[in-house]
C-alpha cells in the first residue's frame, strides 16, 4: 500500500512516497522556484540504506507541470520506484489551517475543499498553497483517494479556558479569533512515539513536546489529547523563533505606530521576520549563533539566554496545566541535533523533577534517545518528528 503525501507551497511543493507496509520512504523530494525562470527539482529515490539523488533544472511553470515530472519520476524505469501511478493507494495533504471544522483528517471533496477556502483569511499564505495541491493531484490521479490533515487539528481538543483570547467574545463568535496552534502533525507523532519508547499508550502518560527550529512551538498533551499549545491564531506566537518575536505586549504595537510611524505592513515585517534570534543578534541559525557564543560574542549569548528562557517557562507553565509530568518530548531541527541548547533548557529543573544527564545528552540524533538520569521522576527524550510518515499514517486511517 503506496501513500503519496504531498506538502504544496507557494511556489514549491514537498513530496514523500511510503511503503506503508513497512512504513518506509521509497522516494522524496522537493520542487522549488515554481513559476519561475529556472526551477529546480530535487529528487531522492532510495536504495536501502541508500539514496540516489537526481536534480532538474527547468522551467516549471506551475504545481500541475511540477507534480508532472514527479509522477514520471517515480515511475522511471531506472530512477523510479513503481511502475504506474495506479500503484499509489491514496494521497495525503498537509493543510495548514482546517478552522473549528477539522478536528481529524477527512477524505476530500468538494465541499471539503470549499471549507478549506473558507478558512483562507486565517492562513492566506498557505491554504490557497495547499489547495492548489489537491486540485493538481485530484487532475494528474484521477479516481485515487486525496485526504486532508490540517496542522490544526491535534489542537481542536483544547478547552475554550485555554484557545480563548482575553478579548471581546463577539471577536471569536465573528472572526473567529482565538488559538489554534500549528505544528500539530509533528506534536502529534512525537507525542506518540514518546509514550512508545517507554512502554506505554499515548492515553496514560502527560507529555510535553517541544517542536524546536527556525519556527518554534509547544504543546501540553494530557491523556493523549492537547490541552494548550504555544503558538496562536498564528505562528507568530509564543515562545522566540528564529526571526519571529514569539509573545510580546501587544500595547507595543500603538507605540510603534506612535513613535516609530509603522504601517500594518511594516509591523508585521518586524515581527515576523526581523524579530527573534535575528533581532536581537542577526542570526536566526542556532549554528551560527553558538560559533559567535565562542567567540565571546555578549548580543548572541543574550539571544541565546532568552530563547532558552521562554522554553523554560513554557516547559513549567505546562506542568502545571497538566498537573503531573511524564515525559518531555525535543523535536525538530533544534531540538534533535542542538545538545547545546537542551542543555541550557533543562538544566536547574530538578524543582519540577527533571535530573537532566549531560553526558547522555552529547550529539544530535536520529532516533529517540533518553537524555535523564535514572531515577528521574520526568523522563525527557529527544524524539526525531516524522510529519510526512504522520499524515500518510492519518491518510491510511482515514481510508480504512
Amino acid at each position: 500500500m503506496n501513500v503519496l503525501v504531498i506538502n504544496a507551497g507557494s511556489s514549491s511543493l514537498k513530496y514523500q512516497l511510503l511503503n506503508m507496509e513497512n512504513e518506509s520512504v521509497m522516494a522524496s523530494g522537493l520542487v522549488e522556484r515554481i513559476g519561475d525562470a529556472k526551477g529546480v527539482l530535487t529528487h531522492k529515490k532510495m536504495n536501502g540504506a541508500d539514496e540516489e539523488k537526481t536534480v532538474i533544472e527547468r522551467a516549471i511553470p506551475n504545481h500541475k507541470e511540477g507534480l508532472h515530472l514527479v509522477v514520471d519520476l517515480i515511475t522511471d524505469p531506472e530512477k523510479g520506484v513503481i511502475k504506474d501511478k495506479k500503484e499509489i493507494y491514496a494521497i495525503g495533504h498537509r493543510v495548514v489551517q482546517g478552522g473549528e471544522q477539522f478536528n481529524t483528517s477527512i477524505r476530500i471533496d468538494e465541499s471539503i475543499k470549499q471549507a478549506i477556502r473558507d478558512n483562507n483569511p486565517l492562513a492566506p499564505l498557505h491554504n490557497p498553497a495547499n489547495l492548489v495541491g489537491i486540485e493538481v493531484a485530484e487532475e494528474l490521479f484521477p479516481g485515487t483517494p486525496n485526504v486532508a490533515v490540517f496542522d490544526t487539528e491535534f489542537h481542536q481538543t483544547m478547552p475554550p479556558k485555554a484557545f480563548l483570547y482575553g478579548l471581546p467574545y463577539e471577536y471569536y463568535k465573528e472572526l473567529r479569533i482565538r488559538r489554534y496552534g500549528f505544528h500539530g502533525t509533528s506534536h502529534k507523532y512525537v507525542a506518540k512515539k514518546a509514550a512508545s519508547v517507554i512502554g506505554k499508550k499515548l492515553e496514560d502518560v502527560n507529555v510535553i513536546t517541544v517542536h524546536l527550529g527556525n519556527g518554534c512551538s509547544m504543546a501540553a498533551v494530557k491523556k493523549g489529547k492537547c490541552i494548550d499549545t504555544s503558538m496562536g491564531m498564528t505562528p507568530l506566537a509564543g515562545v522566540m523563533m528564529g526571526t519571529r518575536s514569539g509573545d510580546f505586549d501587544p500595547a507595543i504595537i500603538p507605540y510603534l505606530v506612535k513613535h516609530k510611524g509603522m504601517n500594518v505592513h511594516d509591523l508585521d515585517d518586524v515581527f515576523n521576520k526581523k524579530s527573534g534570534l535575528k533581532g536581537i543578534c542577526g542570526l536566526n541559525d542556532m549554528r551560527d549563533i553558538h560559533a559567535k557564543v565562542e567567540q565571546g560574542d555578549e548580543m548572541a549569548r543574550l539571544a541565546l539566554d532568552m530563547f532558552v528562557y521562554r522554553v523554560k517557562k513554557y516547559i513549567g507553565a505546562y506542568t502545571a496545566a497538566l498537573g503531573t509530568l511524564d515525559i518531555v518530548a525535543f523535536t525538530a531541527g533544534i531540538g534533535e541535533n542542538d545538545d547545546i541548547a537542551r542543555k541550557e533548557i533543562c538544566e536547574d529543573m530538578e524543582g519540577l523533577g527533571i535530573l537532566f544527564d549531560a553526558d547522555k545528552n552529547k550529539g544530535r540524533f536520529a532516533s529517540p534517545q533518553a537524555i535523564h538520569k535514572d531515577g528521574s521522576k520526568v523522563q525527557v527524550w529527544v524524539i526525531p518528528t516524522n510529519e510526512e510518515l504522520q499524515i500518510a499514517q492519518d491518510t491510511v486511517s482515514t481510508l480504512s
